[in-house]
């Protein structure tokens, strides 16, 4: 798999994973689809932004932009290609160009996963949180780059979330969420038998983390790539790809625990796979 994370969409920020059977290079590149002044203009009003691949196509960007965060439309797709393999699990932020690698002294990853940008309230500093394996399909665990200045063009790490088993499979798909002073994160398990989001927090963006909700804990039943954002009355909101079902689904809460039953997106389902919800 990839070892490619490919970053911006006009001054929208993207970091996707690509690639099943392509040679690892260790590199994070960067590119700039170009999109008309007028798309443009709607993407960066846009209350939300979601960035996907679909089922017809691994390999090609879609954007959707949403008023309401439940109702989403098609800006443009597809809005880019990468040169080689596939681009999944996009996720956004604003900001301009930067380029990375996921190689280093800690480990040389065969595989590089659903990378995720998070911006760390308590310091700041801007993360990439991706799932990292040294197999050829897992194990994986989450690791954490930290860009070192606001040019993200420097990064240290990659440092593993500590008290994530890598059992099995492991844990892909990682979304951190900061809430009342604790680190949540929502991943996937991804061993044969499981393929649920489960639920873990910590102290500290590295960990140790505890596992608080596991297995089909919401009902939300076998998903992937869940993607958390913050509704206008302050409500939680996660994304989650139940691709087992052709479902695109979303489910509430308020403090991260109790979630409301999930409702099916039907713009989005048997059309869209998993991706990013960006609250500008």
């Amino acid at each position: 798999m990839l070892h490619k994370i490919i970053l911006s969409i006009a001054s929208l920020c993207i970091a996707a994973v690509f690639a099943r059977a392509v040679p690892l290079n260790g590199n994070i590149t960067s590119t700039t689809p170009a999109l008309s002044p007028e798309l443009f203009k709607r993407a960066v009003s846009a209350p939300y932004v979601f960035t996907a691949f679909t089922t017809a196509s691994e390999s090609n960007l879609f954007v959707y932009t949403s008023d309401d965060g439940t109702s989403f439309t098609l800006l443009k797709g597809p809005t880019y290609t990468p040169p080689s393999g596939l681009i999944r699990d996009p996720s956004v932020i604003l900001h301009t160009e930067a380029t990375i690698s996921t190689a280093s002294s800690v480990i040389t990853p065969v595989n590089t996963w659903a990378p995720e940008f998070f911006k760390d309230p308590r310091t700041g500093q801007i993360n990439i949180i991706v799932s990292l394996s040294t197999g050829s399909y897992g194990p994986f665990l989450p690791y954490v780059f930290t860009a070192r200045d606001s040019s993200l063009t420097s990064w240290s790490g990659p440092v593993v979330m500590s008290g994530i088993s890598n059992a099995g499979l492991g844990y892909i798909d990682t979304f951190p969420v900061f809430f009342n002073n604790q680190y949540h994160i929502f991943a996937k398990a991804e061993t044969n038998g499981k393929k649920t989001i489960e639920h873990a927090v910590a102290s500290s963006l590295t960990g140790p983390y505890s596992f608080v909700q596991t297995g089909n804990f919401a009902g939300w039943g076998q998903a992937e790539g869940p993607s958390i954002t913050v509704l206008p009355n302050g409500r939680f909101r996660l994304y989650a790809d139940g691709y087992s079902s052709g479902r695109y689904i979303y489910s509430d809460s308020s403090d991260l625990y109790n979630w409301s039953a999930y409702q099916t997106i039907p713009s989005l389902s048997g059309t869209v796979r998993h991706g990013t919800v960006l609250k500008q």
